[in-house]
């Protein structure tokens, strides 16, 4: 079933990549011009997780179930739940649920020369701490993270707050940015489910051009996106066919549901 739900973009906001985006058009440039004096000095391979990857889409991967989400190939399994958050107009965070507990993934283009995720951990802090909470550094399996109780609503203590790890793996000209929130952040739940989707994830960077800090473009999968086109279709027949009946129900609901063992694909907004 595919649902769609409004919602507040401040996920992208806590990325750690508005207040610099601007500032990096040069470090591109030079990446660009020179690129072959960067050949010795490429980003070395990701960290290895618990599945041995992330993996970029030129590794030789192990062939598994994956959804295709353009610059992201994400594991599916019979039990978990796929969300795609948007910001009203592009897709933001892949989103893996069970339980209590959700994994959010997307990407971004890095430097030849360096990774990104030793800038962007002092930002993610910086963000944190505006909405008065402490982040703490911790070794995990993909190397340095960061943990955090982030209030649910800033400005409003009463809310409580939400458990959360910042995870950050540099790939060559990519880092994967993934964010476990809820149970599995503090241990209240397994967090290995989710380090195991994130670890065998396949990051498809594509060999074209971007200024570092820029996210990797995600999308619908071919068969959702052809399902909702089938539905939108359906839809614009019936009600031409039923113009005129103003009790006529307008919502028409189909199974979105391509994968034989796939998950149920959620949007938000």
């Amino acid at each position: 079933m595919f649902r769609r739900r409004r919602r507040e973009d401040a996920d992208q906001d806590r990325a750690g990549y508005s207040a610099a985006d601007a500032a990096d058009g040069e470090d591109w440039a030079d990446d660009e011009e020179t690129g072959e004096e960067y050949a010795a000095q490429e980003v070395a391979a990701p960290a290895n997780g618990l599945a041995g990857g992330p993996w970029d889409a030129e590794d030789a991967f192990p062939t598994r179930d994956r959804a295709d989400f353009g610059s992201l190939l994400v594991p599916i399994t019979p039990m978990q739940q796929i969300e795609l958050a948007t910001d009203g107009q592009r897709v933001i965070w892949v989103s893996v649920k069970s339980g209590q507990s959700e994994l959010r993934v997307h990407a971004f283009a890095a430097p030849r020369s360096t990774g990104l995720w030793e800038e962007v951990r002092p930002e993610i802090a910086a963000e944190l701490a505006s909405v008065g909470t402490t982040a703490q550094e911790t070794a995990g399996p993909f190397g340095t993270e960061m943990f955090a109780h982030v209030p649910v609503q800033p400005g409003n203590p009463a809310a409580g707050t939400v458990p959360m790890r910042f995870i950050g793996v540099d790939g060559p000209r990519w880092l994967l940015r993934g964010l476990i929130i809820g149970a599995a952040a503090d241990g209240t739940e397994p967090a290995e489910p989710f380090e195991q989707i994130l670890s065998d994830v396949v990051v498809v960077r594509g060999d074209h051009p971007m200024p570092p800090r820029d996210m990797l473009e995600l999308r619908l999968p071919a068969e959702i996106q052809q399902a909702i086109e089938q539905q939108a279709a359906a839809a614009a027949a019936e009600q031409a066919d039923s113009e005129g009946e103003q009790d006529e129900q307008a919502s028409h609901q189909i199974d979105l549901n391509p994968f034989e063992r796939g998950p149920e694909f959620t949007e938000t907004r």
